[in-house]
Formats: C-alpha cells, structure tokens, sequence
C-alpha cells in the first residue's frame, strides 16, 4: 500500500499519551534574615489557628428577606480553624527552591496504538523541528523561570526577588542571577546574555544535546514575620474541622509541583484577541477566570488545530505551531477514545 493511501485513511489514534517533557519538582520553603549575612536559613513552618471571625458570605433570599432571620444569621461568629504560614519575627526573607529535569523532545508519544499515525506525527514534529527549533519555547519558559512568575502570590508582597539559577554542564558549575523584578509577566520581550544561556540550556534539553537539571532558587524580601502563602490543598471531605489547609513536605511548607508547572508553561499569547500570557492548555483553560480562551467552535483549541495538521495536513499560523508544540511538551492523554469521554 501507498504511503499515500495511508495518509487517505489517517485517523487519530484512539490511545496516545506524551510524557511531559520539563519534569518540575515541589517548591520547599525556607527563610533567612537579608539583613544579616550569617543567619541561618530555616525552614518555613505551617501553624494552625483559631479564629473567631464574622459571616461575609452573600446570603440566601429566604433569609435576607426575612428581618429577624437576617439579624440572627449576621451577628453569629463564624468560628473556623485554618492553617497559616508566616516567617519568623527576626526573618524577612522568602526562600523557595526548586528544580527542574529538561527532558528530550522529539515527538514520539510515549503510548500509540496507530503505527501509521505515529509515523505522520513524528514526520509533522520533526518538521516543525527543523523549521523553527525550540528556541521560541525555551526563551519563555526561561522567561517564566527568572521573573518569578512561580511564586504566584508570594511575587506581589515582595519588595525584591533574585532568582539563581544553577546547571551542571561538561562537569562544570555554572550559575546565573536574576532580578525577577526587572522582567516582566506580561509579555515575553526581555533579552539579556543571562536569558538567553538560560533559554539555551532549556533547548539543550529539549533538543537532546545535553543532559539538564536546572536548580532554581528565589529569595524575595516580604518583611520580617510577615505571611507568606505555600499552596493550599483542596479539601474534598468536607467534614473536616479545617477550611483552609496548607501543602507542606515533611513539615515544610512548600508549592504543589503542578502549581510551579502551570507557571512556567504560561506561554500562550497566541490565542485569539491575547491580552496577556495564559498557561498552555488544550482549550485554554483559566480556572481562576472561570474561561476557556481557546473555544472549539472558533477551531482554535489543541484538538482543532492538531488534527488539521496531522490528518489533513493544514498547517496552523506560526504562532499556533508553537503553542500545538509546547502543548506535546506539557504532556497528558490526547487519544480519539480520552478527547470523546
């Protein structure tokens, strides 16, 4: 049979599965002392409290509407126990730690049930290879790693952030420092040397030329004893006594993984009417905002564009290339059989 004749009769394959290829480890939190050159760093510790609050939450008509019901309900006490996470009275600086494995991209899933798909999505991969490289991508995950966008919360208390990042090549040490403060969030137009070696160990990653496990480190400046903010779990017993509970490894507060990798991965100014980088996700979802910017009645979501280029060959727009690729590198399930569920 004609390679042709295959191509006439592609279809998606009903299992396919990529390997996420920036492997991101959990943040760990710490703090130290700025003003002191010999403090020791400790780790930031999660305490509980007891808090007597008020109600604020809207209220139902049937009780709004009734005078004695509504005065009742308002002036309980809303007692709560929540989890909480501060620096130490003498410490006025964050510390959070990470790291991050770059893994090989070529585009061979890591399930596939279709040979003759496979090869058609190696062929498209390939070819977006050696027509645009990766450096697009690695030049902003690069951004995102040294402005700190992964710090979320803990970003927008700060008075001053430095990022160090640090990665072993040819059996050497080197590392590079960052004020996050000084690239910005919104947009991707930064260039300085120290950017561009690190966007280049991210494409030596990704691109296989070398081994890269980058250590990342951020010190921010909050104010001494003042709250800092790991990630809080979501609490799916709700018999629990606690309403707020706070991520911690081995009694260190600490950042979910996925929150860091969400971080990193937005990316995506490409999407239709873009006013400001959104994570990379098949529908462009943003839970925060209750909305999907990539809708697929508009054709502009992963599986729309994917599946033209693949079976039908219907190349995307520049820029809808590289945001199907930093899709593959995010990894997750993308069969015929998961897409329908």
């Amino acid at each position: 049979m004609k390679w042709s004749d295959l191509m006439s009769k592609l279809t998606t394959a009903t299992v396919l599965a990529f390997e996420r290829n920036l492997d991101i480890s959990d943040g760990f939190m710490a703090q130290k002392n700025s003003q002191n050159e010999n403090s020791e760093i400790v780790p930031v510790r999660i305490q509980e409290k007891s808090i007597r609050g008020t109600i604020s939450n809207r209220l139902k008509n049937t009780i709004t509407n009734d005078p004695a019901k509504l005065d009742a309900e308002i002036e309980k006490a809303n007692l709560q126990k929540v989890d909480s996470a501060s620096l130490l009275e003498d410490n006025d600086t964050l510390i959070v730690s990470w790291t991050c494995k770059v893994l090989p991209f070529d585009g061979k899933p890591n399930v596939c049930n279709d040979p003759n798909y496979q090869a058609k999505l190696l062929q498209t991969v390939q070819g977006y290879l050696q027509e645009h490289g990766v450096k697009t991508l690695a030049h902003r995950y690069a951004t995102n790693i040294a402005n700190a966008r992964w710090l979320w919360r803990n970003r927008i208390g700060s008075e001053k952030i430095t990022v160090n990042v640090t990665c072993k090549l040819a059996d050497q040490q080197q590392t590079l420092t960052f004020d996050a403060k000084s690239i910005s969030i919104h947009n991707f137009d930064t260039q300085n040397p120290e950017l561009m070696t690190l966007a280049n160990w991210i494409e030596q990653g990704l691109t296989n030329q070398s081994f890269i496990i980058l250590n990342i480190t951020a010190e921010a400046v909050v104010g001494y004893g003042q709250e800092v903010y790991p990630s809080q779990e979501l609490i799916l017993d709700t018999g629990k006594t606690e309403s707020k509970v706070l991520y911690h490894i081995n009694d260190k507060a600490g950042i979910h993984s996925q929150k860091i990798g969400n971080a990193i991965r937005t990316i995506d100014t490409w999407y239709p009417e873009a006013q400001f980088p959104i994570a990379v996700e098949p529908y462009g979802q943003v839970t925060t905002m209750g909305t999907a910017f990539r809708q697929p009645r508009q054709k502009q979501d992963f599986y729309s564009l994917f599946d033209g280029w693949i079976l039908k060959d219907n190349k995307p727009s520049v820029e809808n290339q590289h945001y199907v690729m930093a899709v593959l590198v995010r990894g997750g399930v993308f069969g015929a059989s998961g897409k329908e569920s």
